[in-house]
C-alpha cells in the first residue's frame, strides 16, 4: 500500500546526491510508489497540542542536473503522513531539540518516526558508544583540564574532541608532553566550563575509520572505512578521507551484535557505528551517511532494507 512519506533534511537544494543517504531513502521510497513530502526548513510547528508542518509534494530524480521537483507548500498535520524520515544534521542544538519535541506530538497519533524522537534526544553520538564499554577504547569525558591533561600524560598519545562535532571537526590528536595541549583543552572546555571527550589514539586510523551501518538493529554485510589521505590523521570523508568498502570483520559483527538490540529496542532503525581497528568510538543516530557509496561498490540496495524495515514496523501495528 502507497504511504505518505515526510522528509525532515537541511535544504535539498544544496545537497550532494552522488553520496547523499537521505537522496538514496527518498529514491527507493519513490520506486515503491510512496509519495513524499518535504517539510520546508523550519516547517515544524504545533497548534493547540495538535504538530503541523508546510509541507509540499516532492519528485526525486537521480539527476545530478536538476534532482528534485517541489510542489505547492501547503500547512498539514503531521498524521496526514504514515512515516516522518527525521535527517536533519547536526548540530543537536536548541532547535534540533524542539523539532524532536514536534515530532514525538506526531509519534504520539500513530506516525512513525524515523529515528525515534527520545532516541535523538537522548544519544549524543559520542556518548552513545560509552553505554557499551566493552567496545570502546580507553576513554575519558570531563570538563576539567587538569583531568584530560592526567589522562593524555597516562596514555600518551590521545584523540581529543567536543561532543557535538561532525565532519571531523574539532578533532585534535595531542602526545604527552605537546606544548599545545593547553591551548587545546582551553579551546575544548571554554576554561572548564564544556565537556570534551579524550580517547587513547587507536594507530589502526591509518588503515581506516569503519562505518558500520545498523538496520533495525542488523549490520549491513560492508562497511565503508575511510582512510586518512596525506599527513591528515582524520579519516572523515568531510576532511579528505578516501572510502572503501570491506566486509564485516568477525570483530565489527562482534561489536555490532553488542549494540544493535539496544538501539533496536530504542526504535533506531537507522544507526552508523564508527569503529577504528577493534573499537567503537561513535554511534551516529541523527544522519548517518554511506548509502550511496556501499551501494555503489557492492551492488546494494540498502534503503531498499531500511524500507523493508519501515513497512514491517508499520505492518505489525495492524
Amino acid at each position: 500500500m502507497p504511504l505518505d512519506v515526510a522528509v525532515v533534511m537541511d535544504p535539498i537544494g544544496s545537497i550532494k546526491i552522488g553520496k547523499d543517504s537521505t537522496f538514496a531513502m527518498l529514491l527507493e521510497a519513490q520506486r515503491r510508489g510512496h509519495r513524499l513530502h518535504y517539510v520546508l526548513p523550519g516547517g515544524l510547528a504545533v497548534r493547540d497540542g495538535r504538530p503541523f508542518a508546510r509541507m509540499a509534494p516532492l519528485t526525486v530524480r537521480d539527476d545530478p542536473a536538476g534532482w528534485y521537483s517541489l510542489g505547492e507548500p501547503v500547512r498539514r498535520p503531521l498524521n496526514t503522513v504514515q512515516v516522518v524520515l527525521m535527517r536533519t544534521d547536526p548540530p543537536v542544538d536548541a532547535n534540533y531539540l524542539h523539532d524532536t519535541q514536534i515530532l514525538g506530538l506526531a509519534q504520539a497519533e500513530g506516525v512513525l518516526i524515523v529515528n525515534d524522537p527520545q532516541g535523538l534526544r537522548d544519544l549524543n553520538e559520542k556518548l552513545a558508544a560509552l553505554l557499551f564499554p566493552q567496545c570502546c577504547p580507553p576513554t575519558l569525558v570531563s570538563r576539567s583540564a587538569a583531568e584530560l591533561r592526567a589522562f593524555i600524560a597516562e596514555h600518551g598519545d590521545t584523540v581529543l574532541k567536543t561532543l557535538d562535532g561532525m565532519g571531523g571537526r574539532s578533532i585534535f590528536r595531542a602526545r604527552a608532553g605537546d606544548p599545545n595541549i593547553n591551548v587545546i583543552l582551553e579551546t575544548l572546555t571554554q576554561g572548564d566550563r564544556h565537556l570534551a571527550m579524550a580517547q587513547r589514539f587507536i594507530p589502526e586510523i591509518a588503515a581506516g575509520d569503519k562505518r558500520i551501518l545498523l538496520i533495525d538493529g542488523v549490520p549491513v554485510d560492508y562497511c565503508l572505512a575511510r582512510v586518512p589521505q596525506g599527513d591528515e590523521f582524520r579519516g572523515n570523508l568531510a576532511a579528505g578521507g578516501r572510502g572503501e568498502g570491506r566486509p564485516l570483520s568477525e570483530r565489527d559483527r562482534w561489536i555490532a551484535a553488542q549494540v544493535g538490540p539496544e538501539m533496536k529496542r530504542r526504535g533506531m532503525l537507522f544507526v552508523g557505528l564508527d569503529v577504528i581497528g577493534d573499537w567503537l568510538t561513535e554511534v551516529n543516530v541523527t544522519s548517518p551517511t554511506c548509502i550511496r557509496e556501499l551501494d555503489r561498490q557492492f551492488g546494494l540496495n540498502i534503503a531498499g532494507s531500511l524500507f523493508d524495515a519501515i513497512e514491517a514496523r508499520l505492518g505489525s501495528r495492524d
